[in-house]
């Protein structure tokens, strides 16, 4: 299947390299080819330069987001929740009938806040929207010709990708959207990541409690000193 993944960080690098691996044809999406393969410098987070990683990977297209998405039959967001909405919007046409799987935080970085939440990287961003919206929602009005499934949004993409790295794979992975064929889709995907256990927590408004997890993942991850988890729904 010829897959786009959206965006150039440890996520997105993570789906495309597995993608990759599992024969699949893979284009990663950028705002603009030349300036990101100019990048000689490690990301705020300490990613080494796409360029560099991009080396090892001869089978993977840099493109920009639209010719990604256009040269695609199935798509996945990793672009930055702030600018998502804005992003996708504007290649709309090329998304248009086509299962867009978001993993998007709706994280708001370095946020004034009267009592922030100090973590070892800096401030805990906020969430925005929160509660009464999410980020998969107004993905999914932005491009209602599209079919959004929000999925991967409670785990490190790096599980995502490799789920039997933590208890041999004995946990949970969440979905949600409005389109069941959709779905399928996605599930079909993660079954070949090697997910055993896909839980469809319904229509797409459950992408609200999925994104607001995001804030106790961390939690966890800060109680583990940073090590891989997995979260087991027991019924």
């Amino acid at each position: 299947m010829k897959i786009a993944v959206l965006g150039t960080g440890a996520g997105g690098r993570a789906h495309a390299a597995k993608l990759l691996s599992l024969g699949h044809e893979v284009y990663v999406g950028t705002r603009d080819s030349q300036v990101t393969l100019g990048r000689t410098e490690p990301d705020f987070m300490g990613v080494e330069p796409f360029g560099q990683w991009l080396a090892d990977y001869p089978g993977i297209e840099l493109r920009s987001f639209g010719e990604a998405a256009a040269a695609a039959d199935f798509v996945i967001n990793g672009i930055d929740g702030a600018s998502a909405v804005r992003v996708l919007e504007g290649i709309g046409r090329h998304l248009a009938g086509k299962t867009l799987m978001d993993y998007a935080v709706p994280y708001v970085y370095n946020p004034e806040q009267a009592h922030p939440w100090p973590t070892p990287w800096g401030v805990m961003p906020a969430l925005d929207p929160v509660d009464h919206d999410s980020l998969g929602e107004r993905i999914q009005r932005a491009l209602p010709a599209a079919k959004v499934v929000k999925a991967c949004v409670t785990q490190e993409q790096e599980t995502v990708v490799d789920p039997r790295g933590v208890a041999g794979g004995d946990h949970t992975m969440f979905i949600a959207g409005d389109d069941a064929d959709a779905k399928a889709e996605v599930t079909e995907l993660l079954r070949s990541y090697g997910w055993q256990d896909v839980l469809d927590l319904g229509p797409l408004v459950s992408a609200r409690g999925m994104e607001m997890y995001a804030h106790m993942h961390s939690a966890i991850q800060f109680a583990l000193g940073g090590g891989r988890f997995g979260v087991k729904v027991m019924r």
